[in-house]
């Protein structure tokens, strides 16, 4: 028998390393258990960050090569230098990856280098030294969802994992899944030279997305030269020296095709990574998508065992596993730790951007929810203008009495940062108008905000 802690946290990722850290702030005895040689999880390892750093140095590449002369900057002979875009982006993964390290050390949380095994409810086992501890946090994240016929190898089939370390620019990439992570690595290597194709089993891409965004989210990508196949089903693919041959066939039913392509991307969504954690032998229930049940204080079936992030049910979102982390930290130490899922943004990083938060106008539909809907686009935004960055629009829902702000959503440039503002008014119950009354700068992006706001009542002012 080893230490004993007040809380231990399975999982360094955003949600873990953020709870323990949390807790340590609390005067928490606190350790977190993880396997990797580096903290961060898959966010910032091979997820999030990587992944945010192939996205700029892509963009960074497509806009020398193509947009800067437009404002009158010509540049000759510019090529690709993959093997430094690829160490840059390792670079920027060790600096976050250290800093948490760093944040341990500063908040003394024990990392526990290791697999974590709950072997009761008050002890985890790691690597064969048992701990014991007051209260468990589960937060083991998610990995790849596989699909049958389509055998990884993380070489010319690929997960996200692979489809970050690719040491050749494709000729041609197939993305089977037309979600966030497919269409975000689709980007980097298409501005990198690649023919794009994504394969998507429904009629549409990004599901759960406003479907007026990404109906224009679609029409931009292919403007970029993205090809999408939609609602068709991949069943089986062939690897050879010259390639992968993959067979599909409507998902509807109806004769069945291939494609080739030099590379292929699977990339169909993540599932709860509960595998292994010792969740069976402890009691701890699960749902029937494998995801931890949990009450409104994450707190399990069984007592002192609590679970956030990928794990259970909601978003799997960085940002949201991270606030949960907090919560439940608050939560141990005798306060009032809580989450407003209805106000938890989403971005999409591909360029331009796309960002939500709170409802759809499906879902308003479907709740019989009377609305105003408010929409600006960027097109007759100043800065837009002067960026060279119009594509896209702001649109805003408000209840059609009260006039509260119900969902906000953006495509265009910087959409993830100007998504802050409307969260944080849907956080404090602010309506359309107070938003519209808000004085913004100009000439910025975020004026197209104030506009779609004030054309919500029907009076827009610049269009």
């Amino acid at each position: 028998m080893s230490d004993s802690f007040d809380v231990i946290v399975i999982g360094s990722g955003p949600g873990g390393y953020v709870c323990a850290i949390r807790a340590a702030q609390l005067g928490l005895k606190t350790a977190c258990v993880e396997k990797r040689a580096t903290l961060g999880g898959t966010c910032l390892n091979i997820g999030c960050i990587p992944s945010k750093a192939l996205l700029q140095s892509s963009e960074e590449f497509e806009k020398t090569k193509h947009a800067l002369k437009d404002h009158g900057v010509l540049v000759e002979g510019v090529t690709l230098d993959l093997t430094r875009m690829q160490a840059r982006k390792g670079e920027v993964v060790t600096a976050n990856t250290k800093g948490v390290e760093f944040l341990f050390r500063k908040n003394k949380v024990t990392w526990l280098k290791g697999t974590g095994r709950i072997t009761a409810p008050n002890s985890v086992d790691v690597d064969g030294t048992v701990y014991t501890t007051k209260n468990i946090i589960i937060a083991s994240g998610s990995d790849s969802v596989p699909l049958p016929g389509v055998p990884v190898d993380e070489k010319q089939i690929v997960t996200s994992t692979g489809g970050l370390e690719l040491d050749k620019v494709p000729g041609h990439l197939v993305v089977i899944g037309g979600g966030v992570i497919g269409l975000e690595l689709g980007s980097v290597w298409r501005r990198l030279g690649a023919d794009v194709t994504v394969i998507e089993f429904l009629d549409r891409i990004v599901p759960g997305m406003d479907t007026e965004i990404a109906t224009a989210f679609q029409r931009i990508l292919q403007k970029q030269g993205f090809k999408f196949r939609l609602g068709m089903k991949v069943t089986n693919a062939e690897t050879a020296a010259d390639g992968v041959t993959l067979t599909m066939e409507p998902a509807k039913g109806g004769p069945a095709e291939t494609i080739k392509a030099d590379i292929v991307l699977l990339s169909i969504g993540r599932r709860p990574y509960t595998e292994g954690l010792g969740l069976d032998a402890a009691g701890v229930e699960l749902d029937d998508r494998k995801r931890v049940k949990v009450d409104k204080h994450y707190a399990t079936n069984v007592p002192g065992i609590y679970a956030i992030g990928d794990v259970i049910a909601g978003p799997m979102l960085a940002h949201k596993a991270e606030d949960e982390g907090v919560a439940v930290a608050e939560i141990l130490a005798g306060q009032a730790g809580h989450v407003n899922y209805g106000a938890i943004p989403s971005v999409v990083y591909t360029w331009p951007e796309v960002a939500s938060v709170g409802a759809t106008e499906e879902e308003l539909k479907a709740g019989s929810i009377a609305y105003n809907v408010g929409k600006f686009p960027f097109t007759a935004n100043g800065r837009a203008r002067a960026m060279g960055d119009t594509d896209g629009f702001v649109k805003i829902l408000a209840d059609k009495t009260s006039d509260r702000l119900l969902g906000a959503h953006v495509i265009g440039p910087d959409a993830g940062t100007l998504i802050a503002e409307l969260t944080t008014a849907i956080e404090f119950g602010a309506s359309a108008e107070d938003v519209a009354r808000i004085c913004h700068a100009h000439p910025t992006l975020s004026e197209a905000v104030k506009e779609a706001a004030l054309a919500a009542d029907g009076r827009a002012l610049h269009m």
